[in-house]
């Protein structure tokens, strides 16, 4: 069941989301939640997608929009810059406030939260989860940017990631993941898939995306997004769902 919300944000404005929840009666200790961070193209079917298949899978999920205040470009340059100096910036504080709104709802459990991005989402989704946010206990990255420095994810929580063997720009980034976790000791489940590229997850129609982006082999492929889905889930399922 999908809503459309406002989220404040300390600076008086707000953000646009959109709120999925399982159909059946909230559990008297609430829904694990986990906040979902789009890809660079902003929300568009394929995140709402998302949205949906964690509600079925019994989390409340919600979905912000980094764009929505402000114009669209200054909100995709002020995503670039961060991602570029990987130095914290409004879309971190727009996760984070998303992650307050969600752990404060009556039918959440603020204690049991997750957070998962996807693309320019994943390395937001991963930057933000090193921060040891409260309550967060898991993050899911897929086809994001990896820091170099391993310290900057000394406090990061348990990781699942998924990224595609055949996308240029982004599987060393998975290596690299797998390896700066190994080194810090911190429990983690990253796959690089031979068969996939760019957005293998997600059923995304970016035609543009598809010929401007040739290196990165960009779109869905159904074998490993369903591998992928189902190892993210488990670990989810294992560290938040299951986590009191």
């Amino acid at each position: 069941m999908r809503s459309h919300v406002r989220i404040p944000l300390p600076d008086g404005d707000a953000l646009t989301a959109t709120v999925a929840l399982p159909e059946r009666t909230a559990p008297a200790t609430g829904w694990p939640g986990v906040v979902i961070v789009h890809e660079v193209y902003g929300v568009e079917p394929d995140m709402l997608d998302v949205a949906d298949l964690f509600a079925d899978h019994g989390y409340a999920a919600v979905l912000p929009d980094l764009y929505s205040h402000g114009t669209r470009i200054a909100c995709l340059a002020r995503s670039m810059h961060q991602l570029v100096t990987g130095r914290p910036g409004r879309p971190t504080s727009d996760i984070d406030a998303t992650r307050r709104w969600l752990a404060g709802r009556d039918d959440v459990d603020g204690h049991r939260l997750g957070v998962i991005g996807f693309c320019m989402g994943g390395g937001f989704a991963l930057a933000y989860a090193a921060g040891a946010p409260p309550g967060v206990r898991a993050a899911s990255v897929n086809y994001g940017a990896v820091p170099r420095d391993m310290a900057r994810l000394r406090a990061v929580c348990p990781v699942v990631g998924s990224y595609g063997g055949r996308d240029r720009g982004f599987r060393t980034h998975g290596s690299r993941l797998r390896e700066h976790l190994s080194a810090l000791g911190v429990e983690h489940d990253v796959e690089i898939y031979s068969d996939a590229g760019h957005s293998f997850m997600t059923d995304g129609h970016h035609p543009v995306a598809r010929l401007a982006l040739f290196p990165l082999r960009h779109g869905l492929v159904r074998p490993a997004a369903d591998e992928a889905w189902r190892r993210t889930f488990a670990f989810f399922d294992a560290h938040v769902a299951g986590h009191r």
